[in-house]
């Protein structure tokens, strides 16, 4: 099976049913961020009511403010439905549940979304923990797909999207306010 670079390409557009941050169910899709001058920051998990997927949920709502500061809306989709992912957040997070979210959960139940980022485990109709940025031009800039069992660092995702967004050359171990190299 050959493997399709996504980094660099025009990323697959999306268009998902939702919890928003008011629990009510809405739609969240790449076109809406886009067409606001957005970065979006999307992420899927396996699966709700787990035990690495909260932590990193949580700790992406914890950080929300910051990516706003960026400019970046942040998406979190598992395969799961709708209906799953308010029952998860309206569990109190001590009870191994969400609680209140500042950004949307959306729901991939057809795993087509999942299938267009290469995130999908076909024979389980879940989704490996993958993250994209995608510019406000759709462009698909950074990605990184991994297993399940490893949570993300949500300081490493905020520190990658400050270095896209300079446009500069950012070496190793870069933190922001740091000089870019020149060329």
């Amino acid at each position: 099976m050959a493997v399709k670079r996504m980094v660099g390409n025009q990323a697959p557009a999306f268009e998902l049913d939702a919890v928003l941050p008011n629990k009510e169910f809405g739609r969240v899709s790449l076109e809406a961020n886009m067409k606001d001058g957005k970065w979006t920051v999307l992420f899927f998990y396996p699966m709700d009511f787990t035990f690495v997927c909260p932590t990193e949920i949580t700790a992406f709502s914890d950080r929300y403010d910051e990516f706003k500061a960026l400019n970046a809306e942040v998406i979190g989709v598992s395969t799961d439905t709708v209906y799953t992912h308010r029952a998860w957040i309206n569990t109190d997070r001590a009870d191994n549940g969400l609680g209140q979210l500042n950004y949307p959960l959306a729901a991939d139940t057809n795993h087509k979304v999942s299938r267009d980022y290469g995130v999908l485990i076909e024979e389980e109709g879940i989704a490996l923990r993958g993250l994209f940025i995608i510019n406000p031009e759709g462009e698909l800039v950074y990605s990184v797909v991994h297993n399940n069992n490893i949570g993300r660092n949500v300081d490493e995702v905020l520190r990658v999207l400050q270095a896209l967004q300079t446009g500069g050359l950012c070496p190793a171990n870069w933190q922001p306010g740091q000089a870019l190299l020149s060329v």
